[in-house]
């Protein structure tokens, strides 16, 4: 049985904070999906649909399309719950957001991208946490998903109560039945191996055939360090490999998070080179 191909994209500011920068590196590598998160180091979450409208439009005439809006939400406190602190990369507060409902508006702004996917967190983590705890969250994420024809892409995040893949099997092994079919799992292994947590057969089994999108990036375990893929610990093509043996979809979307903030722009141009390699290894297409 063949593998699904790999739609490859990166995430704009990976490479840097400008259109600009965004756009001529996908002419350089042969790229033409961008995800979008932040623009001058502006959160889209922050701004309001007219502002993203001009981003979009901008992109949209570089020939470049945006399958996932990489969103804050619920990359923040739940309420009536203390966080367990620490840095937090590319947190939100909703207090900030420039409508009265932060969900709905990042649901607005996908549609203004276009994007077909919602990337979503599951509130920093806090003491106690159990699955069942996000569950009328999500029941009004697959709601408002089912309103505006756009996935939920759940991403395992080490600051997020679901932090590793296998937390990530847990949550939605919990989650009442019928799963909503709009609610997907964002497998980010690199985010496991960074908590010294990698998924393990059985995590992968469990996932594998709600998945639709996945992260890439590697980690040089010694060094506690992220590095462009390829370049670190993790094997890559065996865990490729053993994913995409249980995915179900025809095409997985394949999305560069770099994580190199010294060096982005060159780091994801390797880690886009690395991707190439190694799905060539597999036997799988990038398209």
């Amino acid at each position: 049985m063949s593998l699904p191909r790999l739609a490859l994209a990166v995430i704009g500011d990976e490479i840097g904070p400008t259109l600009d920068e965004m756009i001529s590196f996908c002419a350089e590598n042969n790229v033409r999906r961008l995800d979008m998160r932040t623009v001058g180091g502006r959160n889209l979450m922050g701004m309001k649909p007219d502002e993203v409208a001009g981003i979009a439009r901008t992109l949209e005439q570089a020939g470049l399309s945006i399958p996932t809006f990489v969103s804050p939400v619920l990359k923040w406190a739940m309420p009536g719950k203390e966080a367990a602190g620490g840095k937090v990369d590319f947190a939100f507060d909703p207090a900030t957001c420039p409508a009265d409902d932060p969900l709905a508006h990042a649901f607005d702004l996908a549609i203004v991208l276009k994007a077909r996917k919602l990337r979503v967190f599951t509130h920093l983590r806090y003491p106690g946490y159990q699955p069942v705890d996000l569950v009328p969250q999500f029941e009004r994420l697959a709601d408002l998903a089912a309103t505006y024809s756009v996935d939920v892409e759940i991403e395992n995040e080490p600051v997020c109560n679901v932090g590793s893949v296998a937390e990530l099997a847990a949550f939605f092994g919990n989650y009442p039945e019928p799963l909503p079919l709009t609610l997907k799992p964002l497998v980010d292994i690199g985010n496991g191996w960074a908590m010294g947590a990698p998924p393990n057969d059985a995590d992968i089994d469990a996932l594998a055939e709600h998945v639709d999108a996945i992260h890439l990036k590697d980690r040089d375990v010694t060094a506690k360090r992220t590095v462009p893929l390829g370049d670190g610990d993790i094997p890559w093509a065996e865990e490729l490999s053993r994913l995409l043996r249980g995915v179900e979809v025809p095409e997985v979307l394949a999305s560069i998070e770099t994580h190199c903030p010294g060096d982005g722009r060159n780091a994801t141009a390797l880690s886009v080179a690395a991707l190439r390699r190694i799905a060539g290894e597999i036997g799988v297409e990038v398209v």
